[in-house]
C-alpha cells in the first residue's frame, strides 16, 4: 500500500511542478525573468500543462483501448502516450519561448528545456527496453539540483537536495515493492535520468 501511495504522490507528471514550487521557494532568483509577483500564477500554469494536460492524454489513450491501464505494465502501450506527452513538453517550451520571449539567457527556460531532454530520453530509452520513468524523474531532478547547489550563492537548496536523495531511495524501492518494475529497469533509469540531468546543466548552465 505504502509503494502505490508513493508512486501516486511523486508520479513523474508531479516533478515539474515540485520542481519549480521548490525553486520558488528555495532559490527564486533562480525562475527569472519570472517575477516573485507573477510566480503563483506561473506555477498553476505550470500544473496545467506539464501534468494535467498530459494526464488528459493518457486518459484519452485509455479511453480508446490504446493503453490497457494508467500504469500501462506492458513497454510498447507506453510508445505512444510517452512520445505525445514529449511533444507536449516540447511546445510549452517553444510557446514560452515564441510568447513570452524568453530564451537560453534565461534561467526559466534552461530548466525547461532540461525537463524536456529528460522526458525525451525517457521516451526513446522505451523504444528499446522498459525503464522506472519515476528513476528517471527523480534521478533526473537530482542532476538538476546537485549542480544548482554550485551555482547559486546561497545555500538553501542544499537540504532539500539531500532530501530529495534520500526520497529517490524511497521511490524507487517502491517502485520494486509494487513490482512495477526490476533493479535493472530501476537502475537503469536511475542513470539515465542523472547522467541527463547533469548534462544538462553542464551545457546550459
Amino acid at each position: 500500500m505504502w509503494a502505490r501511495v508513493l508512486s501516486v504522490i511523486f508520479h513523474p507528471l508531479f516533478i515539474p511542478t515540485y520542481f519549480f514550487l521548490l525553486l520558488s521557494w528555495a532559490v527564486p532568483a533562480s525562475l527569472e525573468p519570472i517575477s516573485a509577483e507573477m510566480q503563483g500564477k506561473f506555477l498553476l500554469f505550470i500544473f496545467l500543462v506539464t501534468c494535467l494536460l498530459p494526464i488528459l492524454n493518457v486518459s484519452i489513450f485509455k479511453t480508446f483501448g490504446t493503453i490497457t491501464s494508467f500504469s500501462m505494465p506492458e513497454r510498447k502501450e507506453r510508445l505512444l502516450p510517452f512520445a505525445f506527452i514529449a511533444v507536449i513538453y516540447i511546445a510549452v517550451t517553444y510557446l514560452f519561448h515564441v510568447h513570452a520571449r524568453m530564451n537560453l539567457h534565461d534561467n526559466f527556460l534552461k530548466f525547461m528545456v532540461i525537463i524536456d531532454m529528460l522526458v525525451v530520453v525517457a521516451t526513446i530509452a522505451t523504444f528499446f527496453f522498459k525503464v522506472s520513468v519515476h528513476s528517471v524523474t527523480i534521478w533526473g531532478l537530482i542532476g538538476i539540483l546537485v549542480p544548482l547547489n554550485k551555482i547559486t550563492e546561497v545555500n538553501t537548496i542544499f537540504y532539500p537536495t539531500l532530501g530529495v536523495i534520500a526520497l529517490a531511495g524511497f521511490i524507487m524501492a517502491a517502485r520494486l515493492e509494487s513490482g512495477a518494475h526490476n533493479p535493472r529497469e530501476v537502475m537503469l533509469g536511475a542513470v539515465l535520468g542523472l547522467v541527463t540531468g547533469f548534462t544538462g546543466m553542464f551545457l546550459l548552465f
